[in-house]
């Protein structure tokens, strides 16, 4: 495993001028812009970790004369915060990311899904792509960007879900397949990339995709953005080199005191100190889409694991069974268990359930919904018992 130290980048932040990133990328074929966002070895920022390039290359091998660029900005993730700023401090960069998507596939219409509690950005944002369409008009590139927002569910931060709510339907997971690049936004070939991922395409197309390959490590290229918050003095957001450990991560943000690492927000992984030194942040170890939570030792793991749980019985659609009454049926189980109703034992059943959760329910958010239970309850089991 390849240690490295707590890094501090500045790509995403940066200030550019778009119009002379634009007259670059308006000489080079489409299939240059993509081969260069498959040699940077660039994934998708929102957790997942799709390769961007190919999954650019797949819609544009698509056939049809109508397609979308699609961004997500539903930031819902708890803990997650950096989209807000990038879309505060460099909205530009995202429009000029989704520009360059569209000479890639072929799209002349872009929609940026905004979450609704980001209505303040509106006003900002559509001046901005105001002045957007006027430089692609200038440039000759048939390009327009249209904002959509949000009701505040979390759910349409799944891409299928967030289709619909573009659509004007309920927010629900469609079936896959058939995927985006092939059947998307108005059943057309769509390429959906997160705020991150969309600018990190503009600093790899400026300054080369090998400038970018030299960050991180093999299996995570590049640098990422997180959201720190929980017990920590260094609350904010930061860009970091990808690849260092958790142990690094907490030499750097820590209290003194931290106990566990939420890497991922409620639908990540649960890092208890004893695995802090071998557990990379990265595709390789713990992948996240952004929220990195600290909590001390001042922290009960059973509140911790209890607010999750809530949240995600909350905010789960119901349109399958396995998260819709998997999630009820996990809350009330460790309530039980806190209770005395239950028998430590019964954990292991409610483990059981998650995992069967994580196989049968239809989208990212049931399927997710035991990486922080089973984490919390394998390392922290004293704190819900007694």
């Amino acid at each position: 495993m390849k240690n490295i130290p707590v890094k501090r980048v500045d790509l995403i932040f940066e200030k550019i001028v778009c119009k002379e990133i634009f007259k670059k990328i308006i000489s080079m074929d489409p299939e240059r812009i993509i081969q260069s966002v498959i040699d940077s070895g660039l994934k998708g920022r929102g957790g997942a970790g799709f390769p961007t390039g190919l999954k650019w290359q797949f819609a544009a091998n698509e056939k049809g004369d109508e397609k979308y660029i699609v961004c997500n900005a539903d930031e819902g993730e708890p803990g997650t915060f950096k989209d807000r700023q990038i879309l505060d401090e460099v909205p530009e960069k995202v429009f000029c990311g989704m520009a360059i998507a569209s000479k890639a596939i072929g799209a002349k219409y872009g929609f940026i899904y905004l979450r609704g509690e980001y209505y303040f950005l509106v006003s900002k944002l559509e001046k901005k792509m105001d002045e957007f369409h006027l430089l692609m008009k200038e440039m000759g590139h048939d390009f327009r960007i249209l904002l959509r927002l949000g009701s505040g569910a979390y759910i349409c931060g799944e891409e299928s879900a967030l289709f619909e709510s573009i659509e004007g339907k309920r927010g629900e997971p469609r079936n896959k397949p058939p995927y985006p690049t092939a059947s998307g936004l108005f059943n057309k070939p769509t390429c959906i990339n997160n705020v991150e991922t969309l600018v990190y395409t503009v600093m790899i197309l400026k300054y080369g995709a090998s400038h970018f390959m030299h960050l991180g490590t093999k299996d995570s290229r590049g640098s990422k953005v997180f959201s720190v918050s929980g017990d920590t003095p260094k609350a904010g957001i930061y860009e970091l080199e990808l690849g260092m450990s958790v142990d690094e991560f907490v030499e750097e943000f820590g209290d003194g005191d931290t106990k566990a690492v939420q890497v991922g927000g409620a639908a990540g992984f649960c890092v208890p100190r004893k695995r802090f030194a071998d557990t990379v942040i990265g595709f390789e170890g713990v992948p996240t889409g952004g929220s990195m939570k600290l909590f001390n030792s001042s922290r009960s793991m059973y509140n911790v694991m209890h607010n999750y749980l809530d949240f995600f019985a909350e905010e789960s659609c119901g349109q399958c069974t396995p998260c819709r009454v998997g999630c009820q049926q996990l809350l009330k189980g460790i309530e039980a268990v806190k209770k005395g109703e239950r028998s430590s034992k019964y954990l292991d059943e409610l483990v059981k359930l998650a995992t069967t959760m994580k196989l049968a329910s239809k989208c990212g958010l049931g399927q997710s919904v035991g990486n922080a239970f089973s984490s919390i309850v394998e390392n922290f089991k004293e704190e819900i018992i007694y």
